[in-house]
């Protein structure tokens, strides 16, 4: 990333800081969260002595306590030695460590509402289809709204916290839904770390609260991806843990968890990784975090969780297949300025075995970079100077492109190097909001204008058969990219001019090609995140497209305070696109929810929902059901489940 990167990001960072919200974490460079670690950095001995050619686990308890103290040694020699050569604002302290800061299935359900990556891997999400209702996390609370047989009528609402939680300081972003239970996921700057709060969905569609767990981690927020998913009832987090240590605690940064209560200690935290489960770093550097994975099986009683720890560079990406979690971490400490980073990209199965690795080069800009496909190969688009995906950095990448192919089964404890022949160099695009996904056997990206102002940006898309390894082609479809989504076997980029919203559809089936494209005139999009598209096809080349939609020259991270106007939908007929219409919200200024925690929404508040042969659209506490007639949709009725308004009674 050159110095007009970070800058950028610095200055979405701080405008962001002002406006109330989640603040980032400090960034002296590309992809390093405060690395402690520079070019002329003293490596501890221990370091050195651990960093092997294969991935090996610490042997006893007694092994990792010595590498522990090792390290500590010499981070604490560090830092004086930066001290007093002046050079301490050059590097700023790595984030606060994860240790506590204390203060004073019945086949309806099967049916999704979530655009999730992959098929069978549910993401962490505000809404989510359970039977008869929906369930929506929502500004520190959760809402119950009944939509069977017919219906549409709040039900039931909670905090999204237990009673005993003092909820500031935290954040509630994510949900997911394993038979009756729900279970959502924040992070609280107060207590240090991850929250698992989980609830019970009764028949009747009320909620009631049962436990709050803290899993210690770091805070794992980013523009695009999420922390949690759901494979079948085993709840799947990543989370970093920096690796700051102390003489009081030498295990701190390390994944534990307790179960909440009013006068919980940081002696109840119980540690959820044994010593042979901790990966010893191959890449020598002080500036260490632990990339955790952990696992929960959500059918037992009481949370059981366990978690795998591979020590490495800060810079990370992760991704989550139907069969592993990806790690992408990246080393960016005494790099030159022209030189390309080096990476290590780790394969940790979800089955519990042992991890694999490959060494590489550059990195991946976020979860959908990744692409573990059918034929055995995992597929990555890098760039050279991409900084991860936490907080804002995926936001802000440049550099070349290639797209990084291999097989899985090189993944090995030797973890080597990949062969310069795995990387297909592709074309660069201009811009640093940089958008890829993998459609079909396609690769397809370009750059837009992200959580900025909407400008008119290069318009240029790249396509590339991945698989086959023909040449990429580029198609000039007269708008940015800000977003690439699968219509079937084919492809819909939306973006902006700078003036309208523009829809285009690509044919991916020979050499790809742009279809017509539809523009919503003085629109801009009202949802970056990746949730809130959704595609209903009903045949093989047809379907229904909801894209929340908001007037023109709004900038991206408008959803933070703002609703969406309206959801817009669209027909698609063989990649001729045509409008149905939408269904808008009403003012929401009037509304005093009285809101107590998460009174950002970092995860937007708008989707389309397709379900039981119905469509809605959820805007802010508000459900509106449309219903299409001579080729138009108007509104139905529409509900809402607002906490406070003479119109609802809900049941606490």
């Amino acid at each position: 990333m050159s110095r007009v990167g970070v800058l950028l990001l610095s200055a979405l960072s701080l405008t962001l800081a002002a406006s109330g919200c989640r603040k980032p974490t400090p960034s002296a460079g590309p992809g390093d969260a405060g690395s402690m670690a520079s070019g002329d950095a003293e490596v501890p001995k221990v370091v050195q002595g651990a960093t092997r050619p294969t991935i090996q686990a610490f042997a006893s308890a007694t092994e990792l306590d010595t590498f522990l103290k090792e390290l500590l040694e010499a981070q604490k020699r560090d830092r004086s030695r930066v001290s007093r050569s002046g050079k301490s604002e050059a590097q700023p302290s790595p984030p606060a460590a994860a240790a506590p800061a204390e203060a004073a299935a019945d086949s309806k359900s099967a049916e999704s509402v979530t655009n999730v990556q992959h098929a069978g891997v549910d993401e962490g999400g505000i809404v989510k289809l359970h039977g008869d209702y929906l369930v929506v996390l929502r500004r520190g609370r959760l809402f119950t709204v009944k939509v069977g047989d017919g219906s549409l009528s709040p039900v039931s609402t909670v905090d999204a916290f237990g009673p005993d939680v003092d909820p500031r300081g935290a954040w509630y972003d994510e949900m997911l839904l394993s038979g009756n239970t729900i279970v959502v996921i924040g992070y609280s700057y107060q207590r240090g770390g991850t929250e698992i709060a989980r609830f019970e969905l009764g028949a009747d569609g009320r909620l009631s609260y049962r436990s709050t767990h803290h899993l210690r981690s770091n805070d794992y927020y980013s523009s695009r991806n999420y922390a949690s998913r759901l494979i079948g009832q085993k709840l799947v987090f990543y989370t970093p843990l920096y690796m700051a240590l102390s003489d009081a605690d030498l295990y701190r940064s390390f994944p534990a968890i307790r179960r909440w209560r009013k006068d919980a200690t940081p002696a109840d935290f119980k540690r959820i990784v044994e010593p042979t489960r901790v990966y010893r770093p191959l890449v020598a550097s002080q500036a260490l975090a632990l990339h955790t994975v952990t696992s929960c099986d959500l059918s037992a009683p009481e949370l059981e969780c366990s978690s795998t720890a591979v020590m490495g560079p800060h810079g990370r990406v992760f991704y989550v297949s139907p069969s592993a979690v990806y790690v992408w971490m990246t080393d960016w400490a005494g790099r030159s300025e022209k030189a390309v980073p080096r990476s290590i990209v780790y394969r940790m199965p979800l089955d519990g075995s042992a991890p694999t690795a490959l060494r590489a080069v550059g990195g991946p800009v976020d979860q959908f970079s990744f692409l573990e496909g059918t034929d055995g190969h995992l597929n990555v688009v890098v760039r050279a100077d991409a900084a991860g995906d936490g907080m804002w950095r995926a936001e802000v990448t440049q550099g070349d492109v290639a797209l990084f192919r291999v097989p899985t089964s090189a993944f090995t404890s030797e973890a080597a190097e990949a062969d310069r022949s795995r990387y297909a160099g592709l074309p660069r695009p201009s811009g640093y909001m940089f958008q890829n996904r993998f459609v079909g056997d396609h690769l397809l990206y370009g750059s837009g204008s992200g959580w900025g102002r909407p400008s008119p940006g290069a318009g240029t898309l790249y396509a590339y058969r991945f698989a086959g390894g023909s040449e990429p082609v580029t198609l000039d479809l007269g708008h940015g990219i800000d977003r690439i989504e699968a219509l079937g076997r084919d492809a819909l980029v939306v973006g902006t001019d700078g003036r309208d919203l523009h829809f285009s559809p690509v044919a991916l089936e020979g050499r790809p090609v742009a279809a017509p494209r539809y523009t919503r005139p003085g629109a801009s999009q009202g949802e970056l995140r990746s949730h809130g598209f959704f595609y209903k096809p009903d045949s093989p080349s047809g379907g229904t497209i909801g894209l929340p939609v908001r007037s023109a020259g709004k900038p991206g991270a408008a959803h933070l305070r703002e609703g969406s106007a309206s959801i817009l939908f669209l027909r698609n007929d063989a990649l001729k696109l045509s409008e149905l219409g939408d269904l808008a919200s009403h003012s929401e200024g009037a509304v005093a929810d009285n809101c107590r925690a998460s009174c950002v929404d970092w995860y937007g508040n708008a989707r389309p929902l397709f379900f039981q042969g119905r469509m809605f659209a959820l805007l802010g506490y508000e459900i509106v059901e449309g219903e299409v007639a001579t080729g138009r949709v108007r509104e139905k009725r529409r509900v809402s489940f607002a906490p406070t308004g003479s119109a609802l009674q809900i049941a606490q």
